[in-house]
Formats: structure tokens, sequence, C-alpha cells
């Protein structure tokens, strides 16, 4: 696997980790995960763009948001 996969594939993660919190019941704990996800989505994406630039990392990082959460 890629690193570029690898990487893309942790995202995925999150994201389902976020969406899993924001159907959650507890509202106040679940705010702290969804940022928690947000703010490790955002350091997966800064090592993406290391390897495929800033445009393309961001790219990815919205499909496979939209892909997750839609």
């Amino acid at each position: 696997m890629s690193e570029v996969a690898f990487l893309r594939k942790r995202i995925e993660m999150e994201c389902e980790a976020m969406k899993h919190a924001m159907n959650s019941f507890r509202a106040t704990a679940s705010h702290d995960i969804i940022n928690n996800q947000y703010n490790s989505i955002g350091n997966i994406q800064e090592q993406l763009a290391v390897i495929v630039g800033e445009q393309e990392a961001a790219k990815i990082a919205v499909e496979v948001y939209i892909q997750a959460i839609g």
C-alpha cells in the first residue's frame, strides 16, 4: 500500500469515527470527539500535502469526507 493510500485510509477512518460521534447521544462528549477528529484529519492532510501538494491533499481529504459523512 502506498503512503498516499495509507493516509487516505486514515482520513476515512477518522471520518467514520466522526460520523459515529455525530450520531451519538452524548452531545458534549461527541463535540470533543468530533473536534479531535477534525484536528487529526488536518494533521493527516498536512502529511499528504508533503507528498502530493496542498491542493491535491485538500481534494483527497474533501472527497473522503464527503464519501464517509455524506
